[in-house]
């Protein structure tokens, strides 16, 4: 069955006078989404809402059809995986492997499959040399690919990352876009928050603009970069391959380096 989650007619607030969202509409298929919004417009409000960790004052949330308010949160954590903004959120083990283990054998896999899997997850992320060591004995950007590893061997039908790319260097931000197109091929959903506009624009074919909590837009990565309204309005800056292009007189917007050089020989008869 193709997975489905959906938001119907969410309203949340945190406070009677500080109201996140009013009667908030979205669904997510399989594929990779942004949500990208200046900091307050309840951009990881939404994902905790998505994962069931915030109970909507009214509307539901609808996984495959169904609601999640029915389920308890550990039950769901079989199908949604939420990697949170600071890995020391969620983090409590002794050791990588038995962190990544965790969440497996909470939900009764065998012990030596978990083994199998997590082991597997260590291997996408670079850290299965780390296995038996502490992970607070690690760099932050380390800690956050032990977070992404214990849902990835949780093999959960939704993904949801909240600022994946925080303290990550290239090659980090480059394991972490190998792993969201996997994610994609193997036919999940994959939901992030982001601030890194250069990542989104190259990983995201679909992006949510929050503004206020209201959602500005919903489309294709490409027209929302070529949007000035909806970017001025979410006080939101643009890639700097879309700058560059700009600057060129490119009338399209490229969104990536390499989709920019292979125009650029394409157009001037040359091979690359």
């Amino acid at each position: 069955m193709t997975p489905t989650i959906e938001i119907r007619n969410v309203s949340y607030s945190y406070a009677p006078k500080t109201q996140i969202f009013n009667n908030l509409n979205l669904s997510f298929t399989p594929g990779a989404c942004a949500i990208i919004g200046q900091n307050g417009t309840g951009k990881t409000t939404l994902l905790k809402i998505l994962r069931g960790l915030l109970t909507p004052k009214s509307g539901s949330v609808l996984l495959n059809g169904e609601d999640i308010s029915k389920r308890s949160v550990p039950s769901l954590a079989k199908n949604i995986g939420f990697v949170f903004q600071n890995p020391d959120d969620q983090i409590f083990e002794s050791s990588v492997i038995r962190e990544v283990m965790f969440g497996l054998l909470k939900i009764g896999i065998d012990k030596s499959q978990a083994l199998l899997q997590a082991q597997e997850s260590l291997k996408l992320v670079g850290l299965l040399d780390k296995s038996e060591v502490n992970p607070y004995d690690l760099s932050l950007c380390e800690r956050k690919m032990i977070s992404i590893a214990s849902i990835l061997a949780m093999d959960t039908q939704v993904v949801i990352l909240d600022e994946p790319t925080i303290a990550q260097d290239d090659n980090g931000k480059r394991c972490i876009e190998s792993i969201i197109k996997r994610l994609v091929c193997q036919g999940k959903i994959v939901i992030a928050v982001l601030h890194d506009m250069d990542f989104v624009s190259r990983v995201f074919k679909r992006v949510v603009v929050l503004s206020n909590g209201q959602i500005i837009f919903d489309g294709s990565s490409r027209e929302a970069f070529m949007r000035d309204d909806i970017l001025s309005s979410a006080q939101l800056d643009k890639p700097d391959v879309v700058k560059l292009c700009e600057k060129l007189g490119y009338k399209n917007a490229f969104l990536s380096v390499e989709e920019f050089v292979n125009d650029y020989f394409k157009r001037n008869n040359r091979k690359y």
